[in-house]
């Protein structure tokens, strides 16, 4: 059997946020035959604008779209800013979904998860996040999330909390059983 490729994106821009640490503990804690890698472009990534896409769109939406279409199923690892999705990562959610009609989203099974310093973990940010993959067509596990107050690592990389890597490993067998 073929490992299953899952892509992670992380919403986050910081290399040393709780959500970047909760996405290396599910590549970390991948189950046999399932690799996650995270994706490293969000940066690059120009506001969405119409007048960019097409035939010549960036070539950081050109690397966005192709890492997807290459990955099985995907992870978006959501923090929570000012109660809702980050900038960053609903702005890769536009390039995804663009042009209409052709998303590489489509059908992608898709979960969302995330940690916030707020007590519900980021719950907002993950049912907005959810809500716009949703609409731009990936195949969002609807029973299938996770949120974790990043209060609860009590100060260690999530890869320390055993429960918190329980919760991945279960949600990186459902969504590639997908």
């Amino acid at each position: 059997m073929a490992e299953k490729k899952v892509l992670a994106i992380v919403g986050s821009l910081r290399k040393a946020s709780v959500n970047r640490q909760l996405a290396e503990a599910a590549a970390e804690s991948a189950p046999d035959g399932v690799s996650v890698s995270i994706y490293e472009g969000l940066a690059d990534l120009p506001h969405y604008n119409e007048d960019l896409d097409g035939d010549n769109a960036p070539a950081a939406a050109a690397a966005l779209r192709s890492a997807i279409a290459g990955a099985d199923a995907v992870l978006l690892v959501s923090p929570e800013n000012n109660g809702t999705i980050s900038s960053s990562l609903k702005n890769a959610i536009d390039w995804l979904s663009r042009p209409f009609g052709s998303s590489v989203f489509k059908g992608k099974p898709t979960v969302v998860i995330g940690t916030s310093a707020g007590r519900y973990g980021g719950v907002w940010a993950i049912d907005e996040t959810r809500k716009a993959a949703g609409i731009a067509t990936a195949n969002v596990l609807e029973d299938v999330k996770l949120a974790v107050p990043s209060s609860a690592f009590d100060g260690n990389h999530p890869r320390e909390h055993a429960e918190t890597v329980a919760e991945l490993t279960k949600i990186l067998d459902a969504l590639t059983a997908e």
